[in-house]
């Protein structure tokens, strides 16, 4: 096995742009971790704490491909336009009203001190790798921030629910490139697609071992497959999402888990009958007339040239969410769960979920909002038959 580990020697002297106190910091977290790549490159991250675990798990995460992990948090914060350009602002715009930064922020704030230590981990991991790697040149995100995870809370690649809704619909209302919303497609429930997993039991398998199939459908990369040890009771190995924290899906020594996409949801479509006073615009709810909020938004994005250019939006919203698209005369308003606190603390609980009766209990928190989940005990796994 190839053994890596962070050295405080192998540090430059200069601190350069970073405080010196944020270096040092930094540096104190690296001499707890170890980095270990076996033959096949997959980074064993061994540390002091569950912290020091994710410290070193979004530095190797880097190492392997530090631009899908830039590229899906410029998603998750609306930004992709300021590198793609002027055709992703309405996608841009999508993710600004459903993924709300403020918000995020705030739970950060809000997150019980274990959680904060893991989120303050994860930025310190990766802003320390590119301070050691000054050839890597961000497309965008230069530093980043400790409450970014709290965009992109349940493992999912980009799991943005619309209730079908898309970019193109927002972009017909709010550039009043269309009157009316085109006809939302009807699903046959016969013929709905999704991911697949199996867990497998001892008598069914011609080794007397189990076996935990998760997204066999799934190409080689798609997310790297890593192992977590602390001393503080993780050992987690499974495949992470390019950008977290946490064993999306995998095992440790008591169960192991995974998760399948489907047409399931956790955002629903409200009709609002609007009327305009004045300048003011109210909507109908309860045989009552309420005032139609407006939220200001600015999209920037990449010129041809270069430079950078934006776009102003104001955008409306009910109290059920955004307004969405216009069908029938009335304004679509959505509904929606697409992060949240619970969802990220449920995420990394159930890596370290020792029991059934545990693991159960983690899935009441309901924030796995994208998924359905498969479970395994781990005397299956193992046991013969």
């Amino acid at each position: 096995m190839k053994k890596f580990l962070f050295l405080l020697g192998l540090l430059p002297f200069i601190v350069g742009a970073q405080p010196k106190s944020t270096v040092t910091r930094w540096e104190e977290t690296a001499k707890r971790v170890n980095i270990i790549r076996d033959k096949w490159g997959i980074p064993h991250i061994y540390g002091k704490s569950d912290a020091d675990c994710v410290f070193g798990l979004m530095y190797a995460q880097c190492e392997d491909d530090f631009q899908r992990v830039e590229m899906n948090y410029i998603t998750m914060l609306g930004r992709t336009s300021e590198v793609n350009g002027e055709n992703a602002i309405y996608e841009d715009l999508l993710v600004r009203m459903v993924i709300d930064s403020a918000e995020s922020v705030k739970d950060y704030e809000a997150s019980p001190d274990w959680m904060k230590k893991l989120l303050n981990a994860f930025a310190d991991g990766i802003n320390y790798f590119l301070y050691k790697n000054p050839k890597v040149k961000p497309a965008l995100l230069k530093e980043f921030k400790p409450w970014y995870p709290l965009t992109y809370t349940d493992g999912s690649i980009s799991a943005i629910q619309t209730s079908d809704l898309t970019a193109n619909d927002i972009k017909k209302f709010y550039a009043g490139l269309s009157t009316d919303l085109a006809a939302l497609p009807k699903k046959d429930p016969e013929k709905l697609i999704g991911s697949n997993g199996f867990a497998i039991a001892p008598s069914r398998s011609v080794s007397g071992n189990a076996m935990l199939y998760i997204n066999p459908h799934v190409t080689f990369y798609f997310r790297p497959e890593v192992h977590m040890v602390s001393e503080e009771g993780l050992n987690a190995y499974g495949a992470v999402t390019w950008g977290q924290f946490f064993v999306y899906q995998g095992f440790n020594e008591h169960c192991g888990w995974m998760h399948t996409s489907s047409e399931a949801d956790v955002a629903d479509l409200y009709e609002e009958t609007v009327e305009k006073k004045g300048e003011k615009l109210f909507y109908l709810h309860d045989n009552q007339q309420k005032p139609v909020t407006i939220q200001a938004t600015t999209i920037a994005y990449k010129l041809a040239n270069g430079a950078m250019g934006k776009k102003d939006f104001k955008i409306y919203k009910t109290h059920h969410g955004p307004v969405m698209a216009l069908q029938n005369d009335k304004w679509i308003s959505m509904q929606s769960n697409n992060r949240s606190l619970n969802g990220l603390i449920q995420s990394w609980s159930r890596t370290k979920a020792k029991t059934f009766a545990e693991f159960k209990s983690i899935m009441d928190l309901r924030s796995n909002i994208s998924n359905n989940t498969v479970y395994v005990l781990a005397w299956q796994l193992h046991a013969k038959a």
